[in-house]
Parts: structure tokens; C-alpha cells; sequence
């Protein structure tokens, strides 16, 4: 094992909301968990947290949607640790809303960058690691809107999206020989700092929300974080190819 003792996995997007979750839990499941983001800042601080909780943690600084910084950067973490055994391509966004009609072709290169360039950059960097790895898997992020294809203004998110469950399938079809599994989540409406503008502005709305969720609340972090967790485990040691929906049935509509 490397110097730590312990397995090691790889969060992009990882300075707040679900990624510092999954980070937290993954780090009290007993891996060194490495947190990318782009503001150095505050993932410096959220290292600090997760080891006064006694997590071993790293940060690195890179972009997920420029190839050379991504490739560089995660084979430097595999050089250093020998093996990376889970990856969480968690990093990802809208990216902003604009119409078909209106649409930059910058704007359609950036979300597709953001949400799907990402995953491909990152996965393939990190398999000849992941193949040295314990129960290696990679988990990554789709959305309700790879199947309703979004809404006004977020077809192209719903398009990245709609990618990244058919780059999992693939993925995790390329991979199985190597013993690595490839699943994905699917999170609902999640209750983070992405929605803080509408809960302080018009909380009416972030309120009403929960009414299009079977179960009536909005979903925590945490509920994405555990399933990560379980996907990484080996209680899903079967399990490859699959996306999980973590919604609270918000998918199905009401």
C-alpha cells in the first residue's frame, strides 16, 4: 500500500456541497482522499477540517476541463501513491442556461467540457492506476436531465449529461476485464450552496420544490455521499454499469 496505509481516492470538485461530503465520508471509510477544485483557498480549508477529523487528506489545484492539467496532475497523484482505487468524477454544472437558437458555440464546448470532457480526461488518466488498485471503481455524475433533456435553457446540460450515463456503460464495458467497476449517481434536487441564491431570494420557490419529490424533502449531501460510499465498497462488488438515481423519487414526477 502507499505511505498512508490506507486506499486512496481521487474527488474532483471537491472544496464544497456533495463533493466535500463525499470526500468526508470516503475519508472516514479509511481512504486518503485527494479534493481537486480551483479555488486553492478553500481547499486548503477543507483539508484543515477533514484532518481535525483525523482524515488523511490532500488537495490539488486543477481545471477538470483542460486536458493537460488534468492528465498531469492525477498521474502525479498515482505516482505518488502507487495506485489510486476510486475515482469520483463529481465535479460538474449547468454552466448557465441559453436556448438552441442562441446558443455560442463556446457556451455548448463549455458545458460539454465541464460535465462530460471532464469524466473522459480524468477516467482515462487514471486506469493504469486504478488497475493497481484494491476493488478499484469509478463513480460518475448524471442527472434527471440526461433523460427529460433539462429544462428551458439546460438542453445542452441535459446532453453532457445524457453522455456521461452512456460514457459509464462504456466505461465500465472497457474496464470489466481489469476487474474495475464503473457506476454512476443521479442525484435530484439537492439541498446546497448551488441553490443559495433562490433559498435567500424567493424561499417560497426553494420551498415548493420538495413538492415534485415523492418523499417530500429536499435531498442532503449526505444522501449522495452514502451511496458513493456503497458503491465504492465491496457490498457492491456486483454491481457495474448502473446508475442509481438519489432522488427521493423525484425522477418518477408527481
Amino acid at each position: 500500500m502507499n505511505k498512508t496505509g490506507k486506499k486512496v481516492a481521487i474527488i474532483t470538485g471537491a472544496t464544497g456541497g456533495i463533493g466535500f461530503e463525499v470526500a468526508k465520508r470516503l475519508g472516514k471509510d479509511g481512504y486518503t482522499v485527494i479534493l481537486n477544485g480551483i479555488n486553492n483557498e478553500a481547499g486548503a480549508k477543507r483539508v484543515e477540517e477533514l484532518k481535525a477529523e483525523e482524515i488523511s487528506a490532500e488537495y490539488y489545484g486543477f481545471d477538470v476541463t483542460n486536458e493537460e492539467q488534468v492528465t498531469t496532475n492525477i498521474k502525479e497523484i498515482g505516482e505518488k501513491y502507487g495506485r489510486i482505487d476510486v475515482l469520483v468524477n463529481n465535479a460538474g454544472g449547468l454552466g448557465g442556461r441559453s436556448r438552441f437558437e442562441d446558443m455560442t458555440t463556446e457556451f455548448y464546448r463549455n458545458v460539454m467540457a465541464l460535465n462530460l470532457d471532464s469524466v473522459f480526461f480524468a477516467s482515462r488518466t487514471a486506469i493504469p492506476f486504478l488497475k493497481k488498485g484494491e476493488h478499484p471503481s469509478i463513480i460518475n455524475y448524471t442527472s434527471n436531465a440526461a433523460w427529460t433533456a433539462g429544462g428551458p435553457g439546460a438542453g445542452v446540460y441535459g446532453t453532457s449529461k445524457a453522455g456521461v450515463h452512456t460514457i459509464t456503460r462504456a466505461l465500465a464495458k472497457d474496464l470489466a476485464e481489469y476487474g474495475i467497476r464503473v457506476n454512476a449517481v443521479s442525484p435530484g434536487t439537492i439541498d446546497t450552496p448551488f441553490h443559495a441564491q433562490i433559498k435567500e431570494t424567493k424561499p417560497e420557490v426553494f420551498a415548493s420544490w420538495a413538492n415534485s419529490i415523492m418523499l417530500g424533502r429536499l435531498g442532503q449531501p449526505e444522501d449522495v455521499a452514502s451511496v458513493v460510499s456503497f458503491l465504492a465498497s465491496t457490498d457492491a462488488s456486483f454491481i457495474t454499469a448502473e446508475t442509481i438515481q438519489v432522488g427521493g423519487g423525484q425522477a418518477l414526477g408527481i
